[in-house]
């Protein structure tokens, strides 16, 4: 019964060992995808709350955002590998090199304390991280290769608290480029709508849509007809929970998402694309 239990705690272990990072990494996608989501149809006039993705939405949608930032830090470990195997630099070189990262840590902080006086800056919310975060790293490891030249024991205290710092910055940047990267998604919808699916809409009661490019048209009374407008030039934009926000096909500053419920107070049409087999 002892081994029995001894054989079960380790399967727990084990079990435990495998989905606590695979949670932590689900968190992470899902913020990522969710900031990303938010900025791109924040562009459209759209809460991203009101629209109800799930999940597992905000988890698909977060490779895109991540590819930059992930590629980008691999690139950099790469480069410090490189760098750590063929250059041998002095005690002399490591406490310049230290200085040097140290005063680039601390301009960094400056700006990051100064940045309610200074107003929006461009690129702020990418550059400030990006600056503390690689001079973080950079003074842990020059500390750690200064005390090992001079036989010392590396400052364990100090390397720690420069990768939190890292780290934190390392989530700030990437949660940045997220957000320009739904912005940026955005724009690229927005400049051809017409990617997106054809909707007529017809409805019981006039919409009075006022944005360029829509058409409406009074359908002919008849036995049993409960629409009696259809309206043409739109296109679906995302689905949301029991609702379609569609769009108007051709881009303007003065147009609205127009929010449809999926019942029967409206009848939806999706037209093929004009490309015969």
């Amino acid at each position: 019964m002892a081994d029995d239990r001894s054989q079960l705690e380790r399967w727990a272990s084990f079990a435990a060992g495998i989905v606590a990072p695979i949670t932590v990494v689900s968190a992470l996608l899902f913020y990522f995808g969710y900031v990303s989501a938010r900025a791109q149809y924040e562009y459209f006039g759209i809460d991203v709350d009101t629209i109800g993705l799930s999940t597992q939405d905000y988890v698909m949608r977060s490779p895109q955002p991540l590819l930059v930032p992930l590629l980008a830090l691999t690139l950099l470990a790469v480069a410090g590998v490189v760098l750590h195997t063929a250059v041998r630099p002095s005690a002399t070189g490591i406490r310049r090199a230290r200085r040097i990262a140290l005063a680039v840590l601390v301009l960094g902080v400056l700006v990051l304390v100064a940045y309610p006086l200074a107003g929006d800056l461009p690129y702020y919310p990418l550059v400030v991280p990006v600056v503390i975060g690689l001079a973080a790293a950079a003074l842990a490891y020059l500390s750690y290769l200064a005390a090992r030249t001079a036989e010392l024991r590396p400052p364990v205290v100090l390397i720690v608290l420069l990768a939190i710092v890292t780290t934190t910055c390392a989530f700030w940047a990437t949660a940045t480029t997220a957000q320009y990267s739904g912005r940026g998604l955005a724009k690229a919808h927005a400049a051809d709508l017409g990617q997106f699916p054809v909707v007529i809409l017809d409805t019981k009661e006039r919409l009075q849509l006022r944005s360029p490019g829509i058409e409406e048209t009074a359908l002919r009374p008849g036995a049993g007809q409960t629409f009696h407008y259809r309206y043409r030039g739109l296109r679906l934009l995302v689905v949301g929970q029991n609702r379609l926000f569609l769009v108007p096909q051709n881009w303007s500053g003065s147009n609205t998402t127009l929010v449809v419920p999926l019942n029967d107070s409206v009848r939806v049409q999706f037209q093929f694309q004009n490309d015969p087999p």
